[in-house]
């Protein structure tokens, strides 16, 4: 067999060379696109236990917006802790807490629920507000479903191939649960890297968002309950401050059948799962804040001085876009 002539070696070896070069420059770019959205390459997001024994789950920005949605139609639903976890598990197995559009056979969304099955449209399914809320429609026909195992439960809704599947999801949706209900606080972190594919930002777009996922009641309070009688409601609405940048929510009363500091967890979580999505930059509740951009995105003590830190401390979730 004849030897390649000179020129034939140095044509494969610029061909490899730039084979080589070509791959780089797709590694590159597609890790730039990562960095920028905040996509699976890095987490971006983390809640952890309050028991400080180390327990964690690590999750993009795409699962924790949904994640907030299904706690917060649950809880505006005036439904317990446990409704949320087992609504989370359910949709930790079914579709990783994504959005999807497809499934088994005509099976899309959150919940993998089927339009020929008489969950709703296409349309409807794919409408997280819409999915979450008719699972906890028929996770509330389900009698005891709060003392039954999570796996009994979510089966008797989701009539699943794999029943056991749900259970090793508990873990992580207790987590999830406590810090979107707000019971466990300062639990929830994002990264807060702006997404590329974000919705319109700024204050009036997260208080839309507010409103589409807890109704209108997550911009105003209702007033407190003094000894044994009612105050009259005084509704405090929220404000937009004068820096057009800053959302000032009012969590001075009782509200869904949760006290004061759960309902300001709720809420200052909810802003940090959806900080990419909506350009949110800081979050701040009773005493604490969280800024997008830290190393380690944790929540810090801050001393409550001037406006904004009074404000904090006597029970509003403060809440800063990029603009």
């Amino acid at each position: 067999m004849p030897e390649p002539s000179p020129s034939s070696k140095r044509r494969g070896r610029i061909f490899r060379r730039g084979a080589a070069f070509m791959v780089l420059l797709a590694v590159a770019g597609y890790l730039a696109v990562q960095y920028v959205t905040g996509g699976t390459g890095t987490p971006g997001c983390e809640v952890v236990s309050d028991k400080g024994d180390g327990t964690r789950y690590e999750f993009t920005p795409e699962q924790a917006v949904n994640a907030a949605t299904i706690a917060a139609v649950g809880t505006g639903r005036g439904l317990p802790e446990r409704a949320v976890t087992i609504a989370l598990a359910t949709a930790l197995q079914e579709s990783a807490l994504r959005n999807i559009t497809h499934g088994d056979r005509d099976s899309l969304g959150l919940f993998q629920q089927r339009p020929s099955q008489g969950w709703g449209t296409e349309k409807q399914i794919q409408d997280p507000i819409y999915s979450a809320g008719i699972f906890y429609e028929h996770l509330v026909k389900v009698r005891g479903y709060a003392q039954l195992p999570l796996t009994v439960a979510a089966q008797r809704v989701q009539r699943s191939g794999y029943p056991e599947a749900y259970a090793k999801h508990e873990p992580d949706a207790t987590l999830l649960a406590a810090a979107l209900t707000g019971r466990s606080a300062a639990t929830l972190t994002c990264e807060g890297r702006p997404a590329t594919t974000a919705r319109a930002s700024g204050p009036d777009a997260v208080r839309a968002a507010l409103v589409r996922d807890f109704g209108q009641d997550a911009l105003q309070s209702a007033g407190a309950e003094v000894g044994a009688r009612k105050a009259t409601p005084t509704p405090a609405p929220s404000v937009i401050e004068r820096d057009g940048r800053t959302v000032l929510l009012p969590v001075t009363g009782a509200s869904g059948g949760r006290g004061v500091r759960e309902r300001g967890w709720q809420l200052a979580h909810w802003a940090v799962a959806n900080a990419s999505d909506l350009h949110i930059k800081r979050v701040s509740f009773a005493g604490r804040e969280w800024t997008a951009g830290n190393t380690d995105s944790r929540w810090r003590t801050v001393t409550a001085s001037g406006a904004a830190g009074a404000e904090s401390a006597l029970g509003s979730v403060r809440i800063v876009t990029t603009h």
